[in-house]
């Protein structure tokens, strides 16, 4: 396997830097990448092999980064439909399926976005050392919605810093169990693992800054409301534990609401729209950012799925 060898000097402008945020910006590379290889001890000052990635910089300094061949991704590209709402040789902007998991795993090594990313996009380059669509965030597998890819590098290392900066504007759509005594609310939880449950996330005072932005936009009597959530950050499962703390799990979520069936003072027609939900009423409906190459301005607006359109015209009309 040939490697490639960048050369990095540490200029003003990035003196005083965290050593991955540095050199990822003198070489092009994702600020992931970098951290990659510190940590397979790919990356040297002089005969220093460097092992910390938050290491100060110092102006003059010189480093070289060996960077691997590209490996192959072992996963066969499919013709899978896409509903692309923004696309440039840059980066493109899909409305992802509910029921579609983003990058294949145990249990899912077909069927997935990159599965379709492959087919749809030939030539993509190798991100973070492995020859793969550069995913910058991902979605449930039962959320659909607004969802940006890199096909380049540079779009990626961008894009991964508007969303390290949170210099993006996500908004999403969830109809709740519930109906909450305020209209706005800014829920600061911090989110980490369970410490029981292994597969769901649960607000801990030891986990990671989660804030959710919260605003009620419709109530359904006192069963149900509508919410627009505005996320800060982005933790696995953040806004279905951020409403479940708050006592507004997300409708269909049986992982953080359980099982659900609405009593008899609902309308029929709306319990029908519930009962036939199969997956949580969550959709990342509006994504903005400013184009990291182009600097323009992009403006993504997914439009609802055909079970989340009927479960809110259903609602509306059953309540007026």
């Amino acid at each position: 396997m040939n490697n490639r060898t960048l050369l990095a000097i540490i200029d003003v402008a990035h003196a005083d830097q965290r050593l991955d945020l540095a050199l990822a910006a003198l070489t092009g590379l994702s600020r992931n990448h970098i951290q990659q290889l510190i940590h397979n001890h790919a990356v040297h000052m002089a005969d220093t092999i460097m092992s910390g990635t938050s290491i100060r910089t110092e102006a003059g300094q010189r480093f070289t980064v060996h960077v691997p061949e590209t490996v192959p991704l072992d996963i066969i590209p499919e013709d899978i439909p896409l509903e692309i709402l923004f696309e440039d040789e840059y980066l493109l902007v899909i409305n992802k399926p509910a029921g579609m998991v983003v990058h294949p795993g145990r249990g899912h090594d077909s069927g997935t976005l990159v599965n379709a990313l492959l087919a749809h996009c030939s030539n993509l380059p190798g991100i973070n050392g492995v020859e793969r669509p550069g995913i910058v965030h991902r979605l449930d597998k039962g959320t659909s919605g607004s969802l940006v890819v890199a096909k380049t590098e540079e779009a990626h290392l961008g894009l991964t810093g508007m969303f390290f900066r949170h210099d993006m504007d996500r908004q999403y759509l969830a109809w709740c169990r519930g109906v909450p005594a305020w209209r706005t609310r800014r829920i600061d939880k911090p989110i980490g693992r369970h410490p029981r449950h292994r597969k769901k996330m649960d607000v801990r005072n030891d986990g990671k800054p989660a804030v959710t932005e919260t605003t009620v936009e419709r109530c359904y009597d006192r069963h149900f409301c509508r919410i627009r959530l505005v996320l800060h950050t982005g933790r696995t499962h953040q806004i279905r534990v951020h409403l479940s703390y708050s006592g507004l799990p997300v409708l269909g979520d049986t992982t953080y609401g359980r099982s659900y069936h609405p009593p008899r003072d609902v309308p029929e027609s709306a319990r029908a729209a519930i009962e036939q939900l199969h997956r949580q009423a969550l959709h990342a409906e509006i994504l903005r950012f400013v184009h990291p190459i182009t600097r323009k301005r992009i403006s993504c607006v997914a439009p609802l799925p055909v079970d989340l359109k009927t479960l809110s015209t259903t609602l509306d009309q059953a309540y007026g």
